[in-house]
């Protein structure tokens, strides 16, 4: 709640009426959810995932009013969005990389990957771009996460930042520019494994128009979605894994 932007991505529609489900993969959470995202001081959502559409373009449209209703900017459709900070444009893009289109979002397509960076760039300072991409439960990131996360800083991005994989996931510096392949889950339910469980919450710090500076906060889910803050031995465990596997990115495995 300390930061100026707090940017997420919302993995499930949020409709009135959600059914509830035993079985299967499609997700909703109900509108009153909406009362979490702004206790933590939520004001950037990101709706390009793989179950946005699990209820239809209906849902993603339910879903987009009830944000917008609450004051909470929405990317991942339509185009970049822009957000002026303390003298600073920025302007955010979100893309669904997963195999599945999902309908009323913005599925990755390389051409308008890079149509959208171009015009984001012409008028902001700093092009954030989210995917969500990868294969789940792996250390690294795969070819296509690592082509596309070039790709966006070639067309202009300033930093890349991924989801989906459930486990951390490294960082990379290419061409002077920050990429984060996975931040792992936060508010999530998987407590069948340890790497499941874990997550980090990435501090980017901006000044003069530039990326200056990136924390990365370690938590651990307790008790089905409860996230806590982890610290001492267990948070830098965690950032030693995720420093370890970056090395590993950056010398192809060697």
């Amino acid at each position: 709640k300390k930061t100026d932007i707090m940017f997420i991505n919302l993995e499930t529609p949020l409709i009135k009426g959600c059914p509830a489900t035993v079985d299967g993969m499609v997700f909703c959470g109900d509108t009153k959810n909406i009362e979490g995202l702004l206790a933590i001081g939520v004001n950037v959502a990101n709706i390009a995932n793989n179950h946005a559409g699990n209820h239809g373009v209906d849902g993603v449209t339910e879903t987009r009013a009830l944000l917008h209703n609450a004051d909470i900017a929405v990317t991942g459709v339509d185009g970049p969005l822009y957000k002026n900070v303390r003298g600073i444009r920025f302007a955010f893009l979100g893309y669904n990389d997963i195999s599945k289109s999902q309908p009323g979002i913005t599925n990755a397509d390389d051409a308008v990957i890079k149509k959208e960076i171009i015009q984001a760039k012409q008028h902001a300072d700093i092009v954030i771009v989210t995917y969500h991409w990868g294969v789940e439960y792996r250390n690294q990131p795969d070819d296509d996460q690592k082509r596309l996360g070039h790709l966006s800083i070639d067309a202009g991005a300033d930093v890349v930042i991924g989801n989906h994989p459930h486990w951390i996931q490294p960082i990379e510096f290419y061409k002077g520019k920050l990429i984060t392949y996975a931040h792992g889950n936060f508010i999530f339910d998987q407590m069948w494994s340890k790497k499941t469980k874990e997550g980090v919450i990435g501090r980017y710090i901006f000044y003069d128009k530039q990326l200056i500076d990136v924390e990365y906060l370690p938590l651990l889910i307790q008790d089905y979605g409860q996230a806590e803050f982890l610290e001492g031995e267990k948070a830098a465990a965690i950032l030693a894994d995720m420093k370890k596997q970056s090395q590993i990115l950056a010398t192809d495995g060697k």
